[in-house]
């Protein structure tokens, strides 16, 4: 694009406030919100009603752990997103079309559940059908997603994303914390049934909900629709350094937040006030901070906001170091640190949240940022076991010393594709020119991910084990660190939830080879990427607008 066309194009753009009101007021970003509130009902049944309502009954703590692994399909939700690419429903178009099938599936497996609310003792039951609706919901999270990335214009995706998480918070309180208070003065099934009638809404929302304005069809085959999303990806300037960004970026939050019960136990707090502190503040500074993250990053452009808002999280954890220098209880204090905290904790996630829309081309939306959302999800898993050990040696005020520096890799990663003081990173690029000749031949491409994939497993092994070894000698320092010990447990899987970690530690090493063998086919010319599969991706030269 000429200069001459960049200044006219700026002179036809509506100004910042402009943008602002218009985003608030579009059928776009109102069907995007309303939209979440259907994402965040089965996840709050599922990971907080079902487990309180299991135990209150009197069943096995042990029945009730395993009852939480249906929570697992939130974590491997990018294993069938490629099929929601590909494949596309016979009514209301691609995005909107699996909503619905999902949305369906989640009223008639909520409402399934009504039928067992009465007896908890057919525990399996209860954890099959919270298999299902929690299945129903990732599909579902999989569409919106997509649909999001598709259809919100750049000047809404600031706006949409601080309303949506408002909603999805809302949603989850309700079927929550919310269906159990109320679980208590009436029954489960009338709270059930409820909860399954919610769905209704939303479906009306979904059929009415506008189609993008830009229609792309699906990829050709199933195997395009799980390769050219990750080739795609990694043929930009950068990638490899952007995905280190997107796992890098709120390290420092989720280091600092990972152990905060404990922190608040150690420092002599009682219960109200831990509760009032993550409960309630925890709540609305994050819903609060989140959407005025979302709105300040249309105003300041994503490439500020991103800087800023990294700073601000980053710093915000000296609240914590108070509170541990304080030694004796200040309420005042606990609850100013974790106000402030949170705040600035939903203003990273809106900033951030609208980067991956933006890194996310739209033909394959539902892979790619399946695939994205899993990978910033990482270092929460992590955070845990290393932090408990970190406390350990150097004590609650050292230990949040170190996880602000815990996030400078992240920005120093950010300056990489987005310099300090551009507004908005540029994300177009020329179209592709087809390589003359294959670097790699596809033998050697499948070898590469071959043998990345089974380092890939290895190394996932004896990260798992090291983590499990950790997490021992938190529960029990008697005992000590005996790696060997928790990684012949890894190997010699006993109930449900050791098959499940050892799936994902295969699953982990299979994805590895994936993208090793996408890196060197992007890299080297050895795959050719057709023009019309390849929606516009970033340079990584980043220009001021």
């Amino acid at each position: 694009m000429s200069d001459g066309q960049k200044n006219e194009a700026r002179a036809q753009r509506p100004g910042t406030l402009k943008s602002l009101a218009m985003a608030m007021a579009s059928w776009r970003t109102a069907a995007v919100t309303l939209l979440s509130f259907s994402s965040g009902l089965p996840l709050g049944l599922v990971w907080i009603a079902i487990p309180d309502w299991l135990r209150s009954a009197g069943v096995d703590i042990r029945v009730v752990g395993l009852v939480t692994l249906a929570q697992a399909p939130w974590s491997f939700k990018f294993l069938w997103s490629p099929l929601m690419d590909r494949y596309v429903p016979p009514f209301w178009g691609r995005r909107r079309g699996w909503m619905a099938v999902a949305q369906v599936a989640l009223f008639a497996t909520t409402l399934a559940m009504a039928g067992v609310a009465n007896h908890p003792e057919a525990a399996w039951v209860v954890g099959a059908l919270a298999l299902a609706v929690a299945f129903s919901a990732a599909t579902q999270d999989i569409a919106i997603d997509a649909y999001s990335v598709e259809v919100l214009r750049k000047e809404e995706q600031g706006i949409a994303v601080g309303a949506r998480v408002a909603l999805y918070r809302a949603a989850m309180f309700i079927a929550g914390s919310a269906a159990i208070t109320l679980a208590g003065r009436i029954s489960w099934s009338i709270v059930v049934i409820g909860l399954a009638l919610l769905y209704l809404p939303i479906l009306i929302i979904t059929r009415f909900a506008p189609e993008p304005e830009e229609h792309l069809p699906p990829p050709r085959s199933l195997k395009d629709a799980a390769w050219y999303p990750f080739v795609g990806f990694l043929q930009r300037h950068r990638a490899l350094e952007i995905l280190a960004f997107v796992f890098a970026y709120k390290l420092a939050d989720n280091l600092g937040s990972s152990l905060m019960r404990p922190f608040l136990v150690d420092m002599g707090y009682s219960a109200t006030d831990r509760g009032v502190a993550l409960g309630t503040l925890g709540l609305f500074g994050t819903i609060a901070g989140t959407l005025i993250g979302g709105a300040w990053t249309t105003v300041l452009g994503l490439g500020r906001a991103l800087w800023l808002f990294g700073v601000v999280q980053i710093v915000s954890n000296i609240g914590y170091v108070l509170v541990a220098r304080a030694g004796a209880p200040n309420e005042l204090l606990m609850y100013s640190a974790i106000g402030f905290e949170q705040v600035t904790q939903g203003l990273g996630t809106g900033a951030f949240s609208v980067l991956l829309m933006r890194l996310t081309q739209k033909r394959f939306s539902a892979t790619q940022f399946a695939l994205l959302s899993s990978l910033f999800s990482i270092p929460r898993v992590l955070a845990g076991p290393i932090s408990g050990f970190a406390v350990h040696a150097m004590g609650w005020e050292n230990f949040f010393w170190l996880t602000m520096v815990a996030g400078i890799p992240g920005l120093l990663l950010l300056a990489r594709f987005v310099p300090p003081g551009v507004k908005d990173p540029n994300f177009d690029v020329e179209a592709q020119v087809r390589p003359a000749t294959r670097v790699m031949s596809r033998g050697a491409l499948t070898t590469a991910a071959v043998l990345s994939g089974m380092s890939g497993i290895v190394l996932g092994g004896l990260t798992t084990a090291l983590l499990g070894a950790m997490q021992a000698v938190r529960t029990n320092p008697a005992g000590g660190f005996d790696f060997g010990a928790a990684l012949s447990a890894m190997l010699q899987p006993a109930s449900v939830g050791d098959w499940v970690t050892l799936a994902g530690i295969v699953i982990f090493g299979a994805m590895v080879g994936l993208l090793t063998a996408a890196t060197l086919a992007a890299r080297s010319g050895a795959f050719y990427l057709p023009e019309e599969e390849a929606p516009p991706s970033p340079t990584g030269a980043a220009e001021a607008r």
